[in-house]
């Protein structure tokens, strides 16, 4: 490990990636082993400057107000970057669209080039990922676009979310997206879609989409339970029921450091705030009239979310960035309360333990003999 000023260059073998890691991310890791109330941030693609440096500042400002340490990833000179210090965060603010969009397709090249690249949502949960770092905020994921069973044009955000074992907290899909082909696809993906104190996924402008979500949840420690509880691994037993009544309670509780193999990662939609959430239909009239543009001006690929970002906030007279940056800021509060819950979960998580009502009529066997049984997990 080579300290290089206030960033540590992690070199282990001439195999290995090179990663430079901010030392307070190092610091958490190695003195108390791993906390789990790192925090993962990146640039918004199609922010301008200097909007994209405030909001990236007072993220920071909002993660750390609230316990948790935030760690804004890019790539630099072809080094991967977690927790970018104020020098780069200029840097990258300044650089804006001349910092190649990245998504993980991009990443050996860009390191190979030695060139500069604002990570998408799914490069920023690649390098999370490799430093152990649970929690990820955006302001919203990408997901399948419109007319996408024409064009296939799906994000490889989604594909990261069924292999990457990071928590994603987002507004949802951006609303120039179609979300219930985005949601299909995330249920293809195995990704656990859970709604924030809502019963609707949201549409990262306005509240609702008119899509109901398999699970809600309430509290940033519901959350880091479910975090928690996807990372656990219980290969040492099984408990087998024998026709047990209804009203029996089967509780286990195990060592959360154990992990359940599922490899995925998750998404958690949390709402646009109510007063910042008024323009969404003026927002989606400009979102039309954005897309049509880009289709007649042949906008494809990765250039087509920035193009009608800006051109959305262009017609909307910029009530669309102002609503952007709010939902950005109060899912940065979230994610940060959850961060640091998960902290507490595994920082005081008693070892495993098995309570069991009407125990004469269970048994527990080895994961070796796997027969006719199920899993049995706490309420």
């Amino acid at each position: 490990m080579v300290h290089t000023g206030g960033m540590s260059v992690e070199r282990t073998s001439s195999q290995c990636m090179p990663l430079a890691i901010a030392m307070q991310i190092v610091y958490l890791h190695t003195a108390y082993e791993y906390s789990g109330d790192n925090f993962a941030w990146h640039f918004l693609s199609g922010m301008p400057y200097p909007q994209n440096l405030v909001t990236a500042r007072d993220v920071e400002a909002i993660v750390k107000k609230n316990g948790a340490t935030p760690a804004t990833i890019a790539i630099l000179d072809g080094v991967p970057c977690i927790g970018l210090d104020n020098e780069q965060l200029v840097r990258l603010a300044k650089l804006g669209s001349n910092a190649r969009k990245t998504s993980r397709r991009d990443i050996p090249y860009i390191i190979a080039a030695g060139e500069n690249g604002a990570t998408t949502v799914s490069a920023t949960m690649f390098f999370a990922s490799k430093v152990g770092i649970p929690v990820f905020v955006t302001g919203g994921i990408g997901g399948v676009h419109r007319h996408g069973e024409q064009t296939m044009d799906i994000s490889s955000d989604l594909t990261e979310l069924g292999r990457t074992p990071v928590a994603v907290i987002s507004a949802g899909v951006k609303s120039i997206l179609d979300i219930p082909k985005t949601l299909e696809y995330l249920e293809t993906q195995g990704v656990t879609v859970i709604a924030y104190r809502t019963n609707e996924f949201p549409a990262f402008f306005t509240e609702t989409s008119g899509c109901q979500v398999p699970s809600r949840l309430d509290s940033p420690e519901e959350c880091a339970r479910l975090i928690s509880r996807t990372q656990l691994k219980i290969d040492f037993l099984y408990v087998i029921s024998h026709d047990i009544s209804s009203s029996s309670s089967l509780v286990l509780s195990a060592d959360a450091n154990l992990n359940v193999g599922l490899g995925s990662g998750m998404l958690i939609a949390v709402p646009i705030p109510k007063e910042h959430a008024a323009y969404g239909h003026i927002i989606e009239t400009a979102i039309q009239k954005a897309l049509k543009e880009a289709m007649d001006n042949h906008v494809i690929g990765n250039a087509v979310t920035p193009f009608l970002l800006s051109r959305v906030n262009e017609l909307t007279v910029g009530a669309s960035l102002a609503a952007n940056i709010a939902l950005v800021k109060n899912n940065a509060y979230v994610g940060a309360k959850i961060a640091v819950a998960l902290a507490h979960l595994r920082q005081n998580v008693p070892s495993a333990s098995l309570t069991l009502s009407n125990a004469e009529e269970t048994e527990v066997i080895p994961l070796e003999d796997p027969v006719n049984c199920h899993m049995v997990r706490s309420s």
